[in-house]
């Protein structure tokens, strides 16, 4: 990314970013984050995406993996992942603007299959990669980003030419030093797809209790293989996905749906009131009420 394409970008995020956080724009997949200040560490869920940094920088924690990254790095997401992050560097006058674009997994395998038509095949690492990992942004994706946020401007031209942005934005990845890491995502049979097809039956039916051994059938992998090869992937044994899962789903269901605590805890699978307020607080340092009543609180002050 260079200066230029720098500062275009962040005329345009600035324009067109909603509000504070994360929000949408009139492009399917494409997302504005904007934070004018600093922020505490958070637990959320990231889905598998493109996030390019802009302005500002922000760090992430996976378990024991922390990943920091500043204006000009990208960072893909290849699996839903529960993080921690938050925003290191922001100010009101030089806020933190990241552009995040959805990946879409069929779409991208879809993009394989035509490379490998084209004599262009891509060989995965045969070694389960991390599912997310930092890089530098080249001067061909960042054009890419640019031109596709850029259709911002000219709403009428959205529905035919951002298909072919996003295409060439996968394209774009595929083919830079880290396309061996994304055609791990996109190729059939592959260890991380297969474990993206675990993450998938585990987020379906979260408040089930988790049978390994079915799990590793589902990834046709022995039961110790698939362990080490989900804890490669995710950095987390398959239970504490699980539990960080259900706990970031408890909370949206008590924040953006009213739910009490009691029926949150029961909808993803906690039989023990005490156990999720305990695993609760460690997770998000504030009990169950406490969070609800924090959040009520603000939602009121927004409407004075």
């Amino acid at each position: 990314m260079n200066s230029t394409q720098q500062q275009e970008l962040a005329r345009l995020l600035s324009l067109h970013a909603a509000c504070e956080g994360l929000g949408s724009t009139a492009i399917e997949g494409l997302s504005i984050f904007k934070s004018s200040n600093p922020t505490a560490h958070f637990p959320a869920a990231y889905n598998p995406s493109l996030c390019l940094v802009v302005q500002g920088s922000k760090a992430l924690l996976v378990e024991d993996e922390r990943l920091h990254y500043v204006v000009g790095d990208f960072l893909v997401v290849s699996v839903d992942l529960p993080v921690i992050g938050n925003v290191v560097d922001a100010s009101p006058d030089m806020p933190y603007l990241c552009l995040a674009l959805d990946i879409m997994p069929d779409q991208l395998t879809s993009l394989v299959s035509e490379m490998a038509d084209q004599d262009m095949q891509i060989a995965p690492d045969s070694r389960s990669q991390r599912g997310l990992f930092v890089g530098k942004a080249d001067h061909m994706l960042t054009d890419a980003m640019l031109r596709l946020t850029r259709l911002l401007e000219t709403p009428r031209d959205i529905a035919l030419l951002a298909p072919l942005l996003i295409k060439e934005i996968y394209y774009r990845l595929l083919q830079g030093p880290y396309g061996a890491n994304i055609a791990q995502r996109a190729i059939s049979g592959s260890h991380m797809q297969r474990i993206a097809q675990v993450i998938h039956q585990i987020k379906a039916d979260l408040a089930q209790p988790l049978r390994i051994p079915d799990l590793a059938t589902l990834a046709h992998m022995s039961p110790s293989s698939f362990h080490a090869h989900f804890k490669q992937v995710t950095a987390m044994s398959p239970l504490q996905y699980q539990k960080r899962l259900r706990l970031l789903e408890a909370r949206r269901l008590m924040l953006t749906e009213r739910s009490d605590a009691a029926h949150a805890a029961y909808h993803v699978g906690y039989e023990s009131p005490s156990q999720f307020s305990r695993e609760y607080t460690r997770m998000f340092g504030i009990t169950p009420r406490s969070d609800l009543v924090n959040f009520k609180q603000q939602q009121s002050l927004q409407m004075i």
